[in-house]
């Protein structure tokens, strides 16, 4: 198994229940603090994380104009549907 490509260190702030928390799971998992951190953030980033990517995709895509017009696009659905429907 190959180690993962490890980023520059960073400094973290983390309420002292939190990191209580975080200290409790790695001993019991036999893991580093470090280990359980960065599962905690890859979650979040599969789920609130990612919403948020999306909706930034999005906003890029408005301002660099790659839109669709909404008259146009429910135009497009009613003629799929109406094929579909045939």
């Amino acid at each position: 198994m190959t180690k993962p490509v490890l980023s520059d260190p960073i400094t973290l702030r983390l309420p002292l229940d939190i990191l209580e928390d975080i200290e409790k799971i790695a001993e019991t998992a036999d893991r580093s603090r470090s280990w359980v951190i960065v599962r905690a953030l890859k979650y979040y980033l599969m789920a609130e994380g990612s919403e948020v990517l999306s909706i930034r995709r999005g906003l890029e895509d408005v301002a660099a104009g790659r839109t669709v017009d909404a008259d146009e696009f429910l135009a497009e659905l009613d003629r799929l549907n109406r094929e579909d429907a045939a």
